[in-house]
């Protein structure tokens, strides 16, 4: 029996999410899917981008990733509120507990797709589109919002089914529809061709899926090295990986933040990958994880990027280690610019280390230092990330854990959210 995949993709997600709680929890009776809307981020702590746009916003050419100025030119009248990602969290939580009913095998692709590996399961229900309809119908049925369902044979093709035309439909591609429905498509639109590499096929005179496909492969090879085979295989529509419903382990643990104003000192510079520091470290230890390799990034005012890295002496989630290296590296690296944005990142990653290498003369301070952080991850874990404050942050512009989901957008705050 052939494999059977199908691939589940909410429909502007985030602004389908804030539509239906607010529609049904809230008792509004506008529906931002019907308007010209975006969730969009904070202009003032210069997070201002499109995360998400409604299909009327989509027709005056707003984009996901424009500015909020750029998409205001588009669209005078768009309204704008702000994102909340526990209620995110929520609906996604939900939307895979139902997309379970349906499969045993289910990847979490992010928050708003997954796959699910529905082979030797269909004939519970007919046919493998009365399949996907009955998931998709579901979905809309309990939680409300809509979604598009991709069904091949493996992972790429239901993926590229899926972004057939939407919202809330169900679309097939078999191996034998791939030259009748995904060849005639523009290159740009196969899964890993990014801007880039559009420009180096258009140069080649590739410009769609079917040209891809029959280019001879030294060609793409010498142009694109290994990511040529990728495409081109995806192209062919080849793809040997299987529906994984455990996340492989992270090869890397990271965060970045935009401050809200230029920074042209080092000191404070040194707080916010203090703040960093203390998010990256926390995500270490709570996976037993220790890392390797301590990066540091910058963007300065000018949109500028820069990074550097180094290799510890040993594997470590020890804060104040990861941080005393983040400096050196920032030392080594800084020009002066204005700072816009920052990051520490990590890799090289090994689970929870019995090989650490320790030096004679500071053992005992290693110690301590572990024994410190577990305690205050414990502490936090127990009543709060702010429960537990290094003075250095008290009543200063920095908060003392930086990078990923704020905690105002986190949890809503509706009395303002509409801009």
């Amino acid at each position: 029996m052939d494999n059977l995949i199908f691939h589940i993709d909410v429909n502007s997600a985030f602004l389908s999410w804030e539509a239906v709680y607010r529609l049904h929890i809230r008792g509004e009776t506008r529906d931002l899917r019907d308007i010209p809307s975006a969730v969009a981020g904070d202009v003032k702590k210069r997070h201002g981008i499109i995360l998400a746009r409604s299909t009327p916003a989509k027709k005056y050419g707003v984009r996901t990733g424009d500015t909020i100025n750029d998409a205001l030119k588009l669209c005078p009248d768009l309204v704008m509120v702000d994102p909340h990602y526990d209620l995110y969290e929520a609906c996604s939580e939900a939307f895979m507990e139902i997309l379970r009913e349906f499969s045993p095998c289910v990847e979490q692709y992010s928050v708003d797709e997954a796959f699910c590996d529905m082979t030797g399961t269909v004939g519970l229900y007919g046919s493998a589109v009365v399949a996907a309809t009955l998931m998709k119908d579901k979905i809309y049925k309990e939680l409300g919002f809509t979604v598009n369902v991709g069904v091949s044979t493996n992972k790429i093709l239901a993926k590229m089914a899926s972004d057939f035309k939407k919202p809330n439909l169900v679309h097939t591609l078999f191996p034998e529809e791939i030259e009748s429905k995904m060849w005639r498509l523009p290159v740009e639109e196969l899964f890993f061709v990014g801007h880039a590499t559009k420009r180096k096929l258009h140069n080649l005179g590739i410009r769609t899926i079917g040209e891809l496909a029959r280019t001879d492969l030294d060609i793409l090879r010498s142009h694109l090295k290994k990511h040529g085979e990728v495409i081109y295989s995806f192209a062919n529509g080849i793809d040997m990986s299987v529906v994984a419903d455990e996340a492989p382990p992270n090869k890397g643990y990271g965060n970045s933040t935009t401050i809200a104003f230029d920074v042209d000192d080092g000191s404070t510079a040194k707080m916010v990958l203090l703040s960093l520091a203390e998010k990256v470290c926390t995500r270490l230890r709570a996976d037993s994880a220790m890392a390797r390799v301590v990066a540091v990034s910058i963007v300065d005012t000018y949109f500028r990027y820069s990074s550097h890295q180094m290799q510890l002496f040993s594997p470590s989630n020890i804060t104040n280690e990861i941080h005393k290296v983040s400096c050196k590296l920032f030392d080594q690296l800084w020009d002066g610019s204005p700072i816009r944005q920052l990051g520490v990142h990590t890799s090289k990653i090994v689970r929870w280390s019995t090989e650490k290498q320790i030096n004679l003369f500071d053992m005992n301070r290693y110690e301590k230092q572990a024994k410190l952080d577990i305690a205050v991850d414990t502490i936090r874990e127990k009543y709060g990330d702010d429960s537990i404050i290094r003075a250095i942050f008290l009543d200063g512009p920095i908060y003392h854990m930086s990078g990923g989901i704020s905690k105002e957008k986190h949890r809503p705050n509706y009395n303002d959210g509409i801009r």
